[in-house]
């Protein structure tokens, strides 16, 4: 009976040398492959060319950090309840990603991607936002909400999906998924009767999609990006603590009220 060989493309080691990607990680790889390119290859296993490279490593930027998030908080907690457990207080901020902080990223690129799977692809910008329009009136027919519309601060205007778009637009890279989600930007207010922005998370989203990274992943990437935001949160409360503070301020202000049974 032989041995089962598992397979795979990506890293492995002999005595006096390791591969990843094929190729030899001390000499061709380290010092020589920036992150983000790495990152990009692992996923894809194809090395991406130097336009892909900055629209995906704009992408991990502007997904890094917003401050005081929910993901940052609990982050901070955990590692005041458990200082000797980085690894747990990173696992908790990146556990709260989901629908409302990071899980954008990924609802955007499917929503955009499944539109264009059953839509014949327009030439021109009247053709987009006639798609665009179909898609928002469907979506509000359907009572749903369209993903990457709106932001709780940005209302003006999100200053990160501006910059991607030119990003991608300097690098010939707005493909489909960014043409669709810019003509939503141009036709939801015929529809909703007002002007929401596009928000970051979802130019991402649109972004990666068109990038042709794997949809199962959009997610991953916005965590891979958030990793770096939370370790930051992390270096900070070092050296200048605050979790202590939003402990208390919510432990010694609680108010005790009777109990409200669920009915």
């Amino acid at each position: 009976m032989t041995d089962p060989a598992y397979e795979t493309a990506l890293g492995s080691s002999t005595k006096d040398k390791i591969t990843l990607l094929g190729q030899d990680l001390a000499e061709d790889v380290m010092g020589t492959v920036g992150f983000g390119e790495l990152a990009f290859w692992l996923a894809t296993q194809r090395r991406p060319s130097p336009g892909e490279t900055r629209v995906f490593e704009a992408v991990l930027a502007a997904l890094a950090d917003h401050g005081f998030t929910p993901t940052a908080i609990v982050t901070r907690l955990t590692y005041l309840s458990a200082p000797d457990s980085v690894q747990g207080a990173l696992a908790a901020g990146l556990l709260g990603g989901g629908s409302r902080f990071l899980g954008v990223t990924e609802d955007c690129g499917r929503f955009l991607h499944d539109v264009l799977a059953t839509a014949e692809r327009p030439t021109d910008e009247a053709g987009w936002d006639a798609l665009a329009l179909e898609t928002v009136e469907n979506r509000r027919a359907e009572k749903k909400f369209v993903p990457g519309l709106g932001h709780h601060v940005h209302k003006d205007g999100d200053p990160r999906t501006r910059r991607l778009f030119e990003i991608a637009d300097e690098e010939g890279l707005r493909g489909p998924h960014l043409e669709l989600f810019a003509a939503i930007g141009r036709v939801h207010p015929q529809v909703l009767g007002k002007t929401l922005p596009l928000n970051g998370a979802g130019v991402c989203g649109a972004a990666l999609a068109d990038l042709a990274l794997p949809l199962e992943l959009l997610r991953g990437f916005a965590l891979l990006a958030r990793t770096a935001g939370l370790i930051g949160q992390l270096a900070e409360e070092l050296r200048h603590p605050v979790a202590n503070d939003i402990f208390l301020s919510v432990d010694l202000n609680n108010r005790p009220v009777p109990p409200d049974p669920q009915r």
